[in-house]
This record gives C-alpha cells, sequence and structure tokens, in this order.
C-alpha cells in the first residue's frame, strides 16, 4: 500500500501510536514499568556490577532480573550489548502489544529507528580491559560490528525481516525523542506505512561513571540512593544514571484503520534545535529549548492551554532544572503555572538514549488511563524552579494533549507533543 506524498493535497498523513514495550530499571514490560512510576518507585540502588567503592557516585538505577536468553540464544547474546538485548526484549513487547503480524506487511514498507548518545559501551570497555592485559589475539572478532550504535536496529530488522529505512539518531540524550519524530516525518512522507522507534542506553560502565562523576553531573548521595534524584527540587545535587530501551510502534492511520489496530494516541507536533553555547551546559536562558516546544507546539495546531501535562526532561541537575523551567515559561507564558510538569528520572533516572523515548510512552499512558506519574523526592521548592511539578503523588487529571522534553549535551533540544485520537 503506497502512502500519501507529503504535502499533497496541502495535508500529510496523520500517524498514530499503536504499541509500546519496555525494558527499565523499574521493570521488565512496559505496563510493569508504568504500575511502579504510578507508586512513586524509585529504582536507584547501590551499584554492585563492578567495584564502586571509590567512586564519588557509587548509585544507579540499572535493569533488574533480566535474563537475555529469554529472547536469544545463549551464543547470540554473548557477541550483542546490553543495548541490543534490552531493544530486542523491548521490540518484540512492542510488536506483540501492537497486535502487528509483520508477516502480513510488505518488509520494504516497515521501518526501525533507534537512537543511542553510547552504543555498547560495556563490550567495548570489557574488550578494552581485555587488549590492555592479554594483547590483541585475545580481541573477540565480534567486538568490531557489536559495538556500532547502528547494530542495535540492524539486529532487530534482521530478527524481523524488516527491510525499509533502519537507522539510529544519535543526539545524546535527546536520540529517543529524534528517533521517533524522524520515524514520524517518514510516514508523513510516504516513505513507509510503519515504523518500530524508539531509544535504549546502557552506560552505567566504570569509564562513564567516573567521567559524569569529575563533570560534577551526577549526585553523591550514595547513603539514601531511593531519594537521590530530586528533580526540580531546591537540594538536587546531580542526575542518577539509569539504563534500558523502549519502543514505539507508529503507523499512518490508513495502514491502522486497514488492519483494525487500537490506537493509543495521535502524532501532534515534534521539533529539534541546537542551544549553539556549551559542550556540557544548556543555555541558563532556555532559549533553544523554548523554541524547540514552541516549533512542536506550532506544528500541532494546538494552543498553549490546550496542553495537560509536560513530562519534562528534569535530570535533578541545578542548570538543567532551571533552564527548562526558564524555557517552559518562555514557550507557554502564563499558562505554564498551569499545566502539571513532573519527571519520571527522579524514579528511573537518566537513560539516556532511551530517555525521551520513556516520556513518550509515558505521555501514551497518561492520555489512555488519566493520570500523571510523580516527581518524586520534592521536598523543598527553589524559587527559580516554580512551577506545578506534581510532586511525590500520581495525580488524575484528563489529558487531550500533553508533550515531552529531551535535552541533550551540546544544546540539543527535542519537544514531542502527542494528543488523544479523534475518528
Amino acid at each position: 500500500m503506497q502512502g500519501k506524498e507529503w504535502g499533497a493535497n496541502g495535508t500529510s498523513p496523520r500517524v498514530v501510536i499503536t504499541g509500546i514495550g519496555a525494558i527499565t530499571p523499574l521493570g521488565l514490560t512496559w505496563q510493569d514499568s508504568w504500575r511502579a512510576m504510578l507508586e512513586g518507585k524509585s529504582a536507584t540502588r547501590p551499584i554492585t556490577h563492578f567495584d564502586a567503592s571509590g567512586f564519588p557516585t557509587r548509585i544507579a538505577a540499572l535493569v533488574k532480573d533480566f535474563d537475555p536468553t529469554k529472547y536469544m540464544e545463549l551464543k547470540e547474546a554473548k557477541r550483542l550489548g546490553q543495548i541490543t538485548q534490552f531493544s530486542w526484549a523491548a521490540a518484540l513487547e512492542a510488536v506483540s502489544h501492537a497486535c502487528l503480524d509483520l508477516s502480513r506487511e510488505d518488509p520494504e514498507r516497515v521501518g526501525l529507528d533507534v537512537g543511542s548518545a553510547f552504543g555498547a559501551l560495556d563490550i567495548l570497555e570489557e574488550q578494552s580491559h581485555t587488549l590492555r592485559d592479554h594483547g590483541p589475539r585475545r580481541i573477540n572478532p565480534a567486538v568490531a560490528p557489536a559495538v556500532l550504535i547502528s547494530t542495535t536496529p540492524c539486529y532487530i530488522a534482521i530478527r524481523m525481516g524488516i527491510q525499509g529505512p533502519v537507522n539510529s539518531q544519535v543526539t545524546a540524550c535527546a536520540s529517543g525523542i529524534v528517533s521517533i519524530g524522524e520515524a514520524v516525518r517518514r510516514l508523513q512522507r510516504g516513505e513507509v506505512d510503519v515504523m518500530l522507534a524508539g531509544g535504549a542506553d546502557a552506560y552505567a560502565s566504570p569509564l562513564i561513571m567516573a567521567a559524569f562523576s569529575r563533570l560534577g553531573a551526577m549526585s553523591t548521595r550514595n547513603d539514601e540512593p531511593e531519594r537521590a534524584c530530586r528533580p526540580f527540587d531546591r537540594t538536587r545535587d546531580g542526575m542518577v544514571l539509569g539504563e534500558g530501551a523502549v519502543i514505539l510502534v507508529l503507523e499512518t492511520l490508513e495502514h491502522a484503520l486497514a488492519r483494525g489496530a487500537r490506537i493509543l494516541a495521535e502524532f501532534a507536533g515534534y521539533s529539534l534545535t541546537a542551544d549553539a553555547y556549551n559542550l556540557a551546559a544548556p543555555d541558563p536562558t532556555g532559549r533553544g529549548a523554548a523554541r524547540a516546544m514552541s516549533k512542536a507546539l506550532a506544528e500541532s495546531g494546538l494552543s498553549p492551554e490546550e496542553v495537560n501535562y509536560i513530562c519534562a526532561h528534569g535530570t535533578g541537575t541545578q542548570l538543567n532544572d532551571a533552564s527548562e523551567t526558564a524555557a517552559i515559561k518562555r514557550a507557554f507564558g502564563e499558562v505554564a503555572y498551569q499545566i502539571p510538569v513532573s519527571s519520571i528520572k527522579s524514579m528511573v533516572g537518566h537513560m539516556m538514549g532511551a530517555a525521551g523515548a520513556a516520556s513518550a510512552a509515558v505521555l501514551i499512558q497518561a492520555i489512555n488511563d488519566g493520570v500523571i506519574p510523580p516527581t518524586i523526592n520534592y521536598q523543598e521548592p527553589d524559587p527559580e524552579c516554580d512551577l506545578d511539578y506534581v510532586p511525590n503523588v500520581a495525580r488524575c487529571v484528563r489529558v487531550n494533549a500533553a508533550m515531552c522534553n529531551a535535552f541533550g549535551f551540546g544544546g540539543q533540544n527535542a519537544s514531542l507533543l502527542l494528543k488523544r485520537y479523534q475518528p
């Protein structure tokens, strides 16, 4: 089935979401993760997969009890990084949730985009130690393809027989939203009928833990890990590393209706902008982030008053939370004070490449369930962060339209708007 050309008759195809799959620090399915978020649970725990005793930060929000052999053969799992293992599991769940039978689809009309910041960092660091200690003859030849960021979507494509556009967006913390947004563009241009899109990362390695600690970006509340990440709170002292994968199934509305799919939400708007300010710090004025939100809002055709919820980037660092608050107020004006804003990073940590995709999944669930997850560990208001951050307890709200943000190192700002599907 050929899609419409973007702009034909002044319109582009409507794009809808029909499936969600996830591996997160809170659960090995999306629904388990979502329930834990609504209960305000924190996944942050002491690090046990390496000796972190000499590190300033010794805590992280990591995936628990994941067994890759439930999704692939052991021999195959040993050749792949955790990012690919997580992504494959999430993709399987997303396709199942969407009731999408890929054997009935034209494989050239199905695409895939899984964004990441780091790729298979676990394999790269492990093999670097092998090279140092034992020399080049001990290096596993499978490491060459395994560490490529593009290996993750390529592996999924091979296993699922997907022959349309297969890609990886690399926009640091914004990668998940950008993958979804660019997947939408392919659907709108008529290149494909279906896209699997999202993000993934598994980057809590000794090197990265040390690097982010040196940068001063991570919380050092090692004695109270579950209370460590506290976005928008006056006492916030940094982010907590997270990991996982979140994949969505997106389709043109025409395709979804033709196969009788259950529609979870509809795409409304998307934008990617740059601060052109600093490689590590956000522009404190929030100008670039505000432009991303404003451009996504303009594409959606919605007014600021029609946005019922913002799932914030909200990392828990002093600079990010203040600049994002300023950006929301720039984009929404006085209406910003009426919109509930929350950060799931307070519970799952910063999942980096998966962060924006997880936030998009939260928007979908909020639209369908009429409930917004909280920002936990919020105790002391910060004069610079003066919006409604849904403190500590989930809130029942009818959500017809919602936005999520993801802001990457180097000033890459992505915003995505979803809305309730109306026939």
